[in-house]
């Protein structure tokens, strides 16, 4: 890699030493824990298939780019790229794996309001759900939960807080479902019979 800088695009040594590999190192590591975070989003989520190539890659430019590091172990400016790379490449990860939305979750709204409204708007936008009655400290409470894609959850918690602000809720990632449409309705009659053997306790503070 230096000889190809050096001698054929014949660019001096300090030049090289001080921008091109230390900027060669940064952009390797962005890319390899930027994969990185991707990979284990994948294997959280039992993407089986797709996560070894992911890692196969992370490893692949995380071997070139520790081959540069040791290659020129005297050059500070490597080591200060390799850990912003590092860095960035986490941020970088994060900020994909967020936009991507990749997965499902289970959100539970727990109110104290009999949630007609916001079951005919769930209705309304093809959210699969159950609902139930339960019992607190207090009293009589009423539970919605619905399995949903993670790119559809902020939506349904605008809803919630529209028409139940005083609610309750929990949003919680799951690896796995039974299938693309899971139908909520086998839940929430073993979840409606945990709840019948005891008192449910919500605590807010």
């Amino acid at each position: 890699m230096e000889n190809f800088f050096l001698a054929d695009l014949g660019l001096n040594q300090p030049l090289f030493n001080y921008l091109i590999l230390p900027l060669l190192i940064f952009m390797a590591r962005v890319a390899d824990v930027t994969i990185a975070t991707m990979r284990v989003i994948l294997i959280m989520n039992g993407v089986k298939k797709l996560a070894p190539v992911f890692g196969f890659f992370e490893a692949l430019i995380w071997l070139i780019a520790m081959r540069q590091i040791f290659q020129n172990l005297d050059n500070m400016y490597s080591f200060l790229a390799y850990a912003s790379g590092f860095a960035t490449g986490t941020f970088v990860g994060m900020y994909i794996e967020e936009k991507i939305a990749m997965g499902r979750s289970i959100v539970r709204v727990i109110t104290r309001h009999k949630p007609h409204e916001l079951i005919g708007w769930l209705t309304k936008n093809n959210y699969n759900f159950s609902s139930m009655n339960a019992e607190d400290k207090q009293g009589n409470t009423n539970i919605l939960f619905t399995v949903v894609k993670r790119s559809r959850v902020a939506k349904l918690l605008d809803a919630v807080k529209y028409y139940h602000p005083e609610a309750f809720y929990t949003v919680e990632g799951v690896k796995q479902v039974s299938d693309d449409e899971l139908q909520l309705s086998k839940i929430g009659k073993k979840e409606k019979a945990s709840v019948s053997s005891g008192l449910l306790t919500l605590n807010r503070h």
